[in-house]
């Protein structure tokens, strides 16, 4: 590119205290900005004289790349949609989103509904958004068709999803999809629970948490991980495999020793394995249910121990919300279906609503046992990003990257209250919760698309969001991810 190609400075960002990536050290720097959202120079200055946005005290670093977000649109928007999900994104700090292929209406298990759920997403993302494909029984030929269209990759169930649209694969269908995959290095993802046998005891009360935590034991998930492993040996290194996730502890050595022999295997869990345990989960509280469960504390301390030692390579949301008659909660307006019975376990939808609330419960659990800010910036901002494989795009702040940031103050403290979830369903463990860190702005390739300090009565801000929204569907090539 020519002097006279390159693109302008159109804004400085400065502050006293930036984080480019896990590999730094906290500290005063300035970033110029050109018009197509890029990062075009970063001096080691804090220089508040240059700059459009100056982050003063609080922390600068990349914004987060969220890899497991359940946005639900097209077709079940009344559990959750692309402006409510972008919404909460950005006031969380999650500059890009990747959306799951079920609970959408069709899932995402063809080119023609990837395209579909692609032109709905248009008017309404507020941060960048991509979508990961669905293996199902029957659609191996769709895959490679759904890559070239600029999926990050598939997921497929081991067990019932839950959902009619979004059967589970068994291993014969599974084989067929990854020789597909092979030919193109697709990645593919598990939900991996099979069936051990275990059932719900019928004597036990539904209203407890520990009847249906005893109905899916680690056994499940163990079962399940020794095939994802034995599948990713036999296909390695051509499909890269990766457990969603993860809940159990008792699988943390066969995923250990698969590491160990090599095998393209990555791993993530969710804030809430790490920061909610079984044994503090009240009687009727469904918003505590999800699949895989929430274990105990001790299962949860073995999570912690191997986030910190890189066994588990990232965090993520697994925001799975829906309304709460579904729940069998009669919150937030939700009303029991006929003959339900309020609070039951057994029956309520699995999932827990959490996009945009991460940082806070990640850093103040994560702070007390050890947890750095790079550390932070590895676990869901780089990590998440060569995941879904956008590497060269997002997760660092660096020459020739997006302007994603967020700015907050991880000294803050936080009470997680209703007016600060602005995903569809308010529905979530986390309600009152008391946290450090806040996050004040959030910045989406150079635009600021969420800044607390906004007063709601200016006619340009609504609720502190940017009037128009600012994200992309991302659908560029897949950036090699391992």
């Amino acid at each position: 590119m020519s002097s006279q190609d390159t693109p302008s400075i159109a804004s400085v960002f400065t502050g006293k205290r930036v984080l480019l990536d896990s590999q730094s050290s906290v500290g005063p720097a300035t970033i110029h900005v050109d018009g197509r959202g890029k990062i075009a120079r970063i001096e080691p200055t804090y220089s508040p004289s240059l700059a459009t946005f100056d982050a003063g005290d609080a922390l600068l670093m990349p914004g987060l790349v969220d890899g497991h977000v359940h946005i639900n649109q097209p077709g079940r928007t009344q559990w959750e949609g692309v402006v409510t999900a972008s919404h909460a994104a950005a006031a969380g700090g999650v500059t890009t989103i990747i959306d799951m292929p079920l609970n959408c209406i069709p899932s995402t298990v063809t080119a023609e509904a990837y395209a579909l759920k692609r032109d709905s997403f248009r008017q309404g993302m507020w941060v960048d958004v991509g979508t990961w494909g669905g293996v199902v029984p029957g659609n191996a030929g769709d895959l490679a068709p759904m890559l070239e269209a600029g999926a990050r990759g598939f997921k497929c169930f081991l067990c019932d999803s839950g959902v009619d649209e979004f059967p589970p694969v068994d291993e014969a269908q599974l084989r067929l999809a990854m020789t597909q995959l092979a030919e193109h290095k697709g990645l593919i993802m598990f939900h991996a629970e099979m069936d051990t046998g275990a059932s719900v005891d019928a004597a036990q009360d539904p209203t407890l948490y520990s009847t249906f935590l005893d109905s899916r034991p680690p056994a499940m998930e163990v079962r399940a991980i020794d095939l994802v492993i034995k599948m990713c040996r036999e296909f390695a290194p051509r499909v890269p495999c990766h457990i969603v996730h993860l809940s159990a502890a008792d699988a943390l050595p066969a995923i250990r020793a698969a590491k160990a022999e090599g095998l393209p295997l990555t791993v993530e869990t969710c804030f809430h394995y790490l920061t909610l345990s079984a044994e503090a989960v009240p009687s009727r509280s469904t918003e505590y249910k999800c699949c895989p469960p929430i274990r105990q504390q001790a299962n949860c301390d073995l999570l912690w121990e191997a986030v910190l030692d890189g066994t588990i390579d990232f965090v993520v949301s697994d925001h799975s919300p829906c309304t709460p008659d579904l729940k069998l909660h009669a919150c937030c307006g939700g009303k029991i279906p006929e003959a339900a019975v309020e609070g039951d376990f057994v029956k309520a939808w699995g999932g827990i609503a959490s996009v945009g609330i991460g940082l806070p419960l990640l850093w103040t659990e994560g702070r007390r046992r050890g947890l750095t800010l790079q550390d932070v910036v590895r676990l869901v901002c780089e990590r998440t990003a060569v995941h879904s494989g956008l590497k060269d795009r997002k997760g660092r702040i660096a020459v020739g990257m997006d302007a994603d940031f967020v700015v907050w103050q991880p000294e803050e403290e936080n009470r997680i209250t209703a007016d600060k979830l602005h995903f569809r369903n308010k529905l979530t463990p986390y309600q009152e919760r008391e946290c450090v860190g806040l996050v004040h702005q959030t910045v989406v390739r150079g635009t600021t698309v969420y800044d607390i300090t906004k007063p709601d009565d200016e006619a340009e801000w609504e609720n502190s969001f940017s009037k128009l929204p600012h994200g992309q569907w991302l659908d560029s090539p897949i950036t090699l991810r391992y």
